[in-house]
């Protein structure tokens, strides 16, 4: 039970795909928690038409401060704009500093966040222990409760993020960059910002796509500008003929359009990225290939996920961003017979 009602409400959002994804299942807790609150979203520019999907936000504000900015008096300038809004609670999601300058200089009252970079005199409301929650998701959902207000207990059993999606707009889409409709895709997502050491390699998605082709299918890959020359290199792969089925996304799509494509395919490959945790809250079945990360921390979210990873090397999970020992064991190990396969038992689990 709350010990205040708090009806208005400041997130600042985090800066990764995926986290901000996770963030949701925070959104749909403070719903339940604060009924009839207003949720407003501080968020990098970049991501506001995702947020759009997340039913849970009545109004996003653009975060204009790139990583490393420190700008004291433009902060200073966007805190006076807010501190208009009237705001009673704000959850700062970052560990930073500087992400919690702005609730303080807007004398929101009451400001709460993880312990992190010696902000103490900016937060009061700050939570310490995260031993006895070791999931992003369920630092975040901890974040609905005053420190002195919720048990570990109380936080597990949160809500899944799902985002909204539009099937209806996925042959509009598909027309816009040329590609025919099919409903028979799997989707890859290759790319993986944080670094090599989690991304499976480009001829294992190959693999993967070939033998999904052969069975009459096609593929679709995903991923940001970024992501263009994996993706040219995976479809580099395949054989002439295969390469008519093999369809390249990458740096086209907006992420709302991404969102609704995926909801579309079969099943998705994915590595421990964004894309992932957008896959897992748009529905549809993926395998989550794990290289240097851990399910451990930010597991894709879905009932409908398989997270497949090694289990007999001492190296990992290392968290590098790429591998210390230059080889990619933990990638490279995981042959793309053993993902189909997987893929395979989850689309039967899930009545495919």
């Amino acid at each position: 039970m709350a010990e205040q009602n708090y009806s208005n409400i400041l997130v600042v959002a985090p800066s990764w795909i995926g986290d901000m994804v996770m963030a949701q299942s925070l959104l749909m807790r403070l719903k339940e928690q604060y009924p009839g609150c207003r949720i407003t979203v501080f968020a990098p520019g970049w991501c506001l038409a995702l947020l759009e999907r997340m039913p849970q936000i009545d109004e996003t504000v653009p975060n204009p401060f790139g990583h490393g900015q420190l700008r004291i008096s433009d902060r200073l300038k966007t805190a006076r704009e807010l501190a208009q809004r009237k705001f009673d609670l704000a959850l700062v999601l970052p560990h930073s500093i500087k992400s919690a300058l702005i609730p303080f200089f807007a004398r929101i009252p009451v400001r709460r966040g993880w312990i992190g970079e010696q902000r103490y005199f900016l937060l009061n409301q700050i939570y310490r222990d995260k031993g006895a929650l070791p999931l992003l998701v369920e630092q975040y959902n901890a974040l609905a409760f005053s420190p002195k207000g919720f048990s570990p207990d109380s936080v597990r059993g949160y809500p899944y993020p799902s985002l909204e999606v539009h099937r209806e707009n996925i042959p509009s889409i598909l027309e816009k960059f040329h590609v025919p409709y099919s409903d028979n895709v799997l989707g890859l997502c290759p790319g993986a910002e944080y670094g090599p050491a989690k991304r499976w390699p480009a001829e294992y998605f190959a693999g993967a796509a070939s033998e999904w082709i052969k069975r009459g299918g096609s593929v679709h890959i995903f991923g940001g500008p970024k992501d263009v020359p994996l993706s040219e290199e995976i479809r580099g792969y395949l054989d002439t003929r295969q390469q008519n089925f093999c369809h390249i996304l990458s740096g086209k799509t907006t992420l709302p359009e991404v969102a609704d494509l995926l909801s579309g395919c079969r099943g998705v490959i994915t590595n421990d990225s964004g894309l992932m945790h957008v896959s897992a809250a748009a529905g549809v079945p993926l395998v989550a290939v794990y290289g240097s990360s851990t399910t451990g921390y930010t597991p894709p979210l879905s009932k409908r996920a398989k997270a497949l990873f090694l289990t007999d090397l001492k190296c990992r999970p290392c968290f590098k961003r790429t591998c210390p020992l230059e080889h990619t064991r933990c990638l490279k190990e995981i042959t793309p017979e053993m993902v189909i396969k997987e893929l395979d038992l989850l689309l039967s689990n899930c009545g495919e």
